[in-house]
């Protein structure tokens, strides 16, 4: 299994794994699960082939959920470490910048919590990140992302009067990681917050 990789993503609602050899999928299992990520990701990466187990492990290290984040960074280093496999990070935003395909410009928009949105804008052909890291109320993201194509759950705060009734956009998929660029897929496994934490020490 030198050529495989298996694929975490569990920092937004979805928990997602995916086991990927020589550019192809193998499994995937991907499930909408809010918060319960820490209760479904060792079973779901059980139900893999060969219980998951490969040479390199990848984990989408943010931006999202804190908690979601830090479970598959966890997982990802203790399976590598079990397993003697490389460890490496991938961003939420890159993946599903990725999976959107396409032509021309992007900005990836993920709900941040607190009323903010978290944004990247990004080039396609070949994929690569055209500006930094943001977390903006809505309004500020309308302004940036002006005439770029939009994608990624946030988009439904920027495009309907009542947002509770809008239809949920793209959420990471661990199986897109296949079409990742090796330069977005080789992050360091930490964490990628995107803003600051919501409890914080005293001080």
């Amino acid at each position: 299994m030198p050529d495989r990789t298996l694929v975490i993503e569990t920092a937004t609602a979805a928990c997602s794994v995916a086991l990927i050899e020589a550019g192809q999928v193998l499994a995937e299992r991907h499930e909408l699960v809010g918060r319960g990520h820490a209760e479904r990701l060792v079973p779901m990466i059980a139900e893999l082939p060969d219980g998951g187990r490969a040479a390199r492990i990848l984990v989408d290290v943010g931006p999202g959920s804190f908690t979601g984040i830090r479970v598959g960074i966890a997982a990802a280093r203790g399976l590598g470490l079990g397993w003697g496999a490389t460890v490496h990070g991938m961003s939420s935003l890159a993946l599903v910048a990725a999976a959107a395909g396409g032509a021309g410009p992007l900005a990836v928009v993920l709900e941040g919590g607190h009323g903010e949105l978290f944004m990247q804008a990004f080039a396609t052909s070949p994929l690569a990140p055209a500006g930094e890291l943001l977390s903006l109320p809505p309004a500020a993201v309308r302004e940036r992302a002006a005439g770029l194509r939009l994608v990624g759950d946030g988009v439904r705060w920027l495009d309907s009067p009542d947002p509770r009734a809008a239809p949920r956009g793209a959420l990471p998929r661990a199986a897109d990681a296949v079409l990742l660029p090796p330069a977005l897929a080789q992050l360091a496994p930490r964490p990628l917050y995107g803003r600051a934490p919501d409890a914080k020490a005293p001080g």
